[in-house]
């Protein structure tokens, strides 16, 4: 933003306000725009004379409020989707290289998360995502959605209880660092023995209770909806790679919302899809597979081989 009266401190603060926006939205394109909006926000302010004494909180609540916004139009477009909702993947390589306010953020919200966060109100969500992902206390919450401490905390409690029953399988905390390389290795076991067709390894792989998700926006392949049954979830998976194999793509290990996972490439370079593995007591616990077009364009070009024909 050449020429605005930004100062260079205030963008210290933009992993931070991407990390919300992102929580607030579950969309890269959606969270970039909200930052950039509410630093012109306080570009605007500044040039006006307004004084402002905190820029962090000035920043930190114009962003909060406009994913508020939001979301409202948001949910409208999300009542019509094509089968199942899942959020645009943050993607960091394998080698931890990625956009800094990037590879903050993979490390905070799981996809499964994401879409527990969709079952709540827009106040309800902000509230949600700065005291639970952030740990804002509630005085700080109350003056950033503009509402009550005693509020906020009932608004909290309301939250927690709407999302418990899905909770426990949507863990907010990443793996932590003695755990990344035993689920680094898992996914690389899990995805050899995917391309190499080895039913009884994947089997041996696949929690009992797994899910599989595959979000094609209704413009690009995708399972129709959910599916648990893990015979199923291994013949799909042994399906997919082996048209990858023969289209000529390849898959490439990343880290996905801080779990291990793999961006697909088309024989071009370019982006067909991105899966994120959830991983705990050394099973894989829940697969996600976003292969819409709409979704991966952050990623860098997207790859026709999965889209389906226009109607």
């Amino acid at each position: 933003m050449a020429g605005s009266a930004v100062g260079t401190d205030a963008y210290g603060y933009r992993s931070l306000l991407f990390s919300i926006a992102y929580g607030m939205t579950g969309s890269v394109g959606d969270a970039e725009d909200l930052v950039q909006d509410a630093y012109l926000g306080l570009t605007r302010a500044q040039q006006s004379g307004t004084a402002i004494g905190n820029v962090k909180a000035y920043l930190t609540t114009s962003v909060t409020r406009l994913g508020i916004n939001h979301l409202g139009s948001a949910r409208v477009r999300r009542e019509t989707y094509v089968g199942d909702w899942l959020p645009e993947p943050v993607v960091v390589a394998a080698d931890r290289t990625g956009p800094v306010e990037h590879a903050e953020l993979s490390d905070s919200l799981s996809m499964a998360f994401l879409v527990l966060l969709e079952t709540l109100a827009p106040a309800e969500r902000a509230v949600f995502v700065l005291r639970e992902v952030f740990g804002y206390g509630y005085p700080e919450v109350a003056r950033i959605v503009g509402k009550s401490e005693a509020n906020c905390r009932q608004i909290f409690a309301r939250a927690r209880k709407r999302i418990a029953p899905g909770a426990q399988s949507a863990d907010l905390a990443p793996p932590p660092p003695a755990r990344r390389t035993e689920s680094e290795e898992l996914a690389r076991k899990f995805f050899a023995a995917a391309e190499g067709g080895d039913m009884d390894a994947l089997l041996g792989m696949l929690a009992p209770e797994v899910v599989f998700q595959g979000d094609g926006g209704g413009k690009a392949r995708a399972i129709a909806r959910s599916e648990t049954e893990p015979r199923r979830i291994a013949q799909m998976l042994v399906g997919g790679f082996r048209r990858v194999r023969i289209l000529g793509a390849s898959l490439r290990p990343a880290w996905v919302n801080g779990r291990p996972g793999g961006v697909t490439y088309d024989a071009e370079g370019r982006v067909a899809s991105v899966v994120e593995l959830d991983v705990a007591d050394g099973m894989i616990r829940a697969i996600h597979a976003v292969s819409n077009p709409d979704k991966l364009g952050h990623l860098g070009p997207v790859s026709d081989i999965g889209r389906l024909p226009q109607r």
